[in-house]
């Protein structure tokens, strides 16, 4: 072989080896879900089962609450300490008949930690945010999430929120005089959020506000607007 074949072959392998993809490895707890299911008396079981090098099985169980009434639940996304083999996120639990009257909207905050090396789990209550919404037995709630936000609102009220993640600070987020109740919100994998006013079956006026992962507001207009995230369908039995 000549020395410039030689040489093309050498400048070939060097071209693979720089543009390989890098392998990344699993997160240290993607063998283990946390499911929650309702109790009769106003409270929420989480099991944490799965798998960790050599066992198998449910590692912790607890119940939060009690609750008024739970209108959504949502989980953040994961923290991890690769020094200490810790886990942590946060859990959001919206009650829609909260206080002592049942007649207020408040977030749970709870923070979820597992230790990877003995399978130890925690579940604590961390803050308890009252929102400025009317609540009741029957309000029907919406809740999605972007990296920094959260968004919710029921059918009784006019105005949704938004939340902060890292600091709990609320921002009410006006839309439309009529129609006057929330109906929906929705997100997808950008971090894009619609908040939709009104109803979808065609018995009254609809309109929607689109924001971006920002918080800022993008859009605005009639109709009912929805965007899809990858894993969860939309489903329109579901809307008013």
């Amino acid at each position: 072989m000549s020395k410039s074949r030689i040489l093309c072959a050498v400048l070939g392998a060097m071209v693979l080896v720089n543009t390989a993809v890098p392998m990344h490895a699993a997160a240290i707890d993607s063998t283990l879900y946390t499911s929650y299911s309702f109790n009769f008396n106003g409270t929420v079981q989480w099991v944490v089962c799965g798998s960790l090098p050599g066992s198998s099985g449910c590692y912790g169980v607890g119940n939060i609450g009690p609750f008024g009434k739970v209108g959504a639940l949502l989980e953040g996304n994961s923290n991890t300490n690769m020094v200490t083999n810790t886990v942590t996120r946060t859990v959001y639990i919206l009650d829609t008949a909260a206080g002592t009257g049942a007649n207020e909207v408040a977030l749970y905050v709870y923070k979820e930690m597992e230790l990877i090396t003995t399978g130890t789990i925690s579940m604590t209550l961390s803050k308890v945010v009252t929102l400025p919404l009317n609540g009741s037995s029957n309000a029907k709630a919406s809740m999605a999430a972007n990296a920094k936000f959260l968004y919710i609102g029921t059918d009784e009220n006019p105005t949704a929120m938004r939340v902060q993640k890292n600091n709990l600070a609320v921002t009410p987020v006006y839309g439309f005089s009529t129609p006057s109740f929330i109906s929906a919100i929705t997100t997808d994998r950008y971090g894009h959020v619609t908040v939709v006013w009104g109803s979808f079956t065609g018995s009254g006026p609809v309109g929607f506000y689109a924001f971006d992962a920002t918080g800022a507001a993008v859009e605005a207009g009639g109709g009912g607007q929805l965007v899809l995230g990858t894993t969860q369908a939309v489903l329109p039995s579901t809307l008013p």
